[in-house]
């Protein structure tokens, strides 16, 4: 096979080859959507050059989340930190904004502002009406990413993150075994209803103790609004009041907050804890048996993902991009 010179790009492209030759030795005057069809271009053909250039012009990238009290959005950061020092080249600069959940209508104004200055969006927002609607109004030339929770808008171009429901439904699956055959009573705490894995999360876990351990019956879903001391609360409340209450499972933040307010009950019977995430606080306490088992999503490889994602969204990096379904583990004190 003939090897690939400037000129076959140059004729492919629709360029002139001192163009093509412009981009591919880094000499700078071409705009950044020529460049980047010609580096496309080029990697398609094969050309034998050293293709990870610079692009001249930085993609804005505006990344929704919120702030890192929240451990697993703290450990999304750390992903988005590890992917722009993975992806410098891309040229893309990253604007982390920190959302407070409780307050929709908030954020919705942070996405209508960021839709008159970014080139891409990441958001790991509530699903709440004025959160889609300042979606759906975003400008048809930002692609929008959802991350670990999905947004139900055809707006957003893709989704990273894992099947909630199928999540809930290895919980279920995991506490009726911890309960056992004598069953007893649980209960689903989740972050907010408004948030569709949490929602997910609660159903899975709920249909498959029904199909497959009849013995064991969910008392409630609770919302406590992302709060730690609520889910707490909460916890602490139905237990004292349901001696036959032997499960939880936690779809949100306040694992410690919680672990620490049922201590003295279960002294005198087992209340097994089932959450999601692998925090460092959350491996200590998986280790000191104060939670049975965790099921980690890899927030810092969906985070990865997710900037990939949008860097092929906005013509950063070659290959289709669509939504990536990531998987899940289980982790048990053993296995820390």
């Amino acid at each position: 096979m003939a090897k690939v010179t400037l000129e076959d790009v140059a004729r492919t492209a629709g360029v002139s080859v001192a163009t093509v030759d412009r981009v591919v030795n880094r000499r700078g005057g071409v705009s950044a959507d020529k460049e980047t069809a010609i580096l496309h271009t080029a990697r398609q053909l094969g050309l034998d050059r050293n293709l990870t250039v610079r692009p001249t012009t930085a993609k804005r990238i505006a990344i929704l989340i919120q702030p890192p009290s929240n451990p697993f959005h703290d450990q999304l950061r750390r992903g988005l930190d590890q992917a722009r020092a993975i992806h410098r080249d891309l040229n893309l600069l990253f604007q982390i904004e920190q959302i407070d959940p409780t307050r929709p209508d908030r954020v919705a104004a942070r996405i209508a502002r960021a839709g008159t200055w970014a080139d891409g969006m990441i958001l790991t927002v509530p699903a709440s009406p004025q959160v889609v609607t300042a979606i759906e109004a975003l400008p048809s030339r930002i692609p929008v990413v959802t991350m670990a929770d999905d947004v139900p808008t055809a707006r957003r171009a893709a989704f990273v993150g894992p099947d909630d429901r199928q999540s809930g439904r290895v919980a279920g699956d995991l506490m009726g075994y911890l309960i056992g055959p004598a069953g007893g009573e649980a209960l689903v705490l989740i972050g907010r209803f408004d948030m569709p894995g949490h929602g997910a999360r609660g159903g899975g876990f709920i249909d498959v103790l029904a199909e497959r351990h009849p013995a064991i019956r969910v008392t409630d879903v609770l919302e406590t609004h992302e709060d730690k001391a609520t889910a707490a609360a909460m916890a602490l409340r139905a237990a004292r009041a349901n001696p036959d209450l032997h499960g939880i499972y936690l779809c949100t933040t306040g694992c410690s907050e919680l672990v620490a307010a049922l201590a003295p009950l279960r002294q005198s019977r087992p209340i097994a804890i089932l959450t999601h995430e692998l925090t460092p606080e959350r491996r200590i306490m998986l280790r000191d048996r104060k939670v049975q088992a965790i099921i980690d999503q890899k927030p810092m490889l969906e985070a990865r993902l997710a900037v990939e994602t949008v860097a092929r969204l906005v013509g950063r990096l070659d290959g289709d991009a669509g939504s990536i379904a990531t998987e899940i583990q289980i982790v048990m004190p053993e296995s820390v």
